[in-house]
């Protein structure tokens, strides 16, 4: 594989540095969300996989049921709303429940790609909601996969899937109809068959049958409204809620049908936090000349900052986003952000330059906006992103038949 482009580390006396050091690194290789899959399809005689949570034990059958935007947080905040998933915190139901981190940036596509392909950012190189394309200078949104750009030239690797079904594994993807032919599909959860369905009971009920198709099996499926309200009245709305106790009601429905010798495993690919309307909390990038000056590009989202410079401009632009945002944010070069881990242990040479030149990541209730560029984004109540608890925290919970 390419090796790592990171830099060592030679400043321990800087201040900056350890500011930067500060930032609650994703636990890649030992409880991330990229874990996860490795190792359960470790456990199925999958070759060439690590089993790097160990505190999984190997199941014949594995189920992985991720909910888009529900954090550890948020489900610990409202019991009575998931009383089924809040019962699996203990193991009253035979089930037990811990929180993994998922990686940095907390947004979908990269979790997606995380858990897909069982690797980092780093290496994946999907490192954020959107991201400067080397080859062509142009951002890329790597959720709608706007411009296009060649999945597999984008994200060379197989995925986890793939890696099971060529074992022999029964393989399974059981999701909404729309995401069948989506590049992030194709090169972050590819492999063995995709079965299209609308709703959230039907997808729970293929799963289960799916499962008991192999004798070894591995099935997926993926329920994304908790985050669409989540982004559109915020974490702890009514229709939020609402949304929580649906899936609640879906996960039980899986549960109770699992077939003998399975594994399911309830999980996210982020958290998520309400940012107020005010101008302390939302800094318009596209309204503040000093955080404009010398940048070139604006990628990322809100929480987690992609800042591509002017060439001969960067440091001039680190120096400022520190001055003005260092209270709020992590500030960070590329090169720091890398040798802090943030993307995980190695960056593949192809990814290195989708990085920004500044990466910034809020530890404050705060986001920047850009209201002239990002409409849609900028007027989101939810945001997610960055390496806070709140954001970076998703369940674990396990459930064995």
């Amino acid at each position: 594989m390419p090796q790592s482009t990171a830099q060592p580390a030679i400043w321990p006396d800087d201040p900056v540095r350890l500011a930067v050091d500060t930032a609650p690194v994703p636990e890649y290789g030992t409880g991330s969300l990229a874990d996860l899959l490795p190792t359960l399809a470790a456990g199925q005689g999958v070759p060439g996989l690590a089993h790097s949570i160990p505190e999984l034990t190997p199941a014949d059958r594995n189920c992985v049921f991720l909910i888009d935007g529900l954090g550890w947080e948020q489900i610990k905040n409202h019991p009575d709303e998931a009383p089924y998933l809040t019962s699996l915190l203990g193991t009253s139901r035979g089930g037990t429940g811990r929180p993994i981190t998922v990686g940095f940036p907390a947004t979908t596509a990269t979790s997606l790609a995380s858990i897909g392909t069982g690797l980092p950012p780093g290496a994946h190189g999907l490192p954020g909601y959107t991201a400067r394309n080397p080859d062509t200078g142009e951002l890329m949104n790597q959720l709608r996969w706007k411009p296009w750009t060649q999945p597999r030239v984008w994200q060379p690797y197989p995925t986890v899937f793939q890696l099971a079904d060529e074992a022999g594994v029964h393989t399974a993807q059981v999701s909404s109809p729309t995401f069948e032919h989506t590049p992030l599909t194709k090169i972050a959860l590819s492999g063995g068959s995709f079965l299209g369905r609308l709703t959230g009971e039907e997808r729970m009920d293929l799963a289960a049958e799916q499962l008991a198709m192999g004798d070894r099996s591995l099935v997926y499926t993926y329920y994304s409204e908790v985050d669409g309200k989540g982004h559109r009245f915020g974490v702890d709305s009514d229709a939020w809620r609402g949304q929580l106790m649906y899936v609640d009601r879906l996960a039980q429905r899986l549960a109770e049908q699992l077939p003998p010798r399975t594994a399911l495993y309830v999980t996210a690919d982020h958290g998520m936090i309400d940012i107020p309307f005010d101008e302390q909390s939302r800094i318009d990038f596209d309204e503040d000349w000093e955080l404009r000056a010398g940048v070139a590009l604006l990628g990322g989202e809100g929480r987690a900052r992609h800042v591509y410079a002017v060439p001969g401009a960067e440091s001039d632009v680190l120096a400022v986003w520190r001055e003005v945002l260092g209270e709020q944010f992590w500030v960070a070069s590329r090169d720091e952000a890398i040798a802090a881990g943030w993307f995980g242990a190695r960056v593949d040479e192809r990814v290195y330059g989708r990085i920004g030149d500044v990466v910034a990541a809020a530890h404050d209730d705060v986001v920047i906006t850009a209201s002239v560029n990002e409409p849609h984004e900028s007027a989101m109540v939810g945001m997610h992103g960055s390496m806070t608890p709140v954001e970076q925290l998703v369940p674990l919970f396990e459930v064995r038949s």
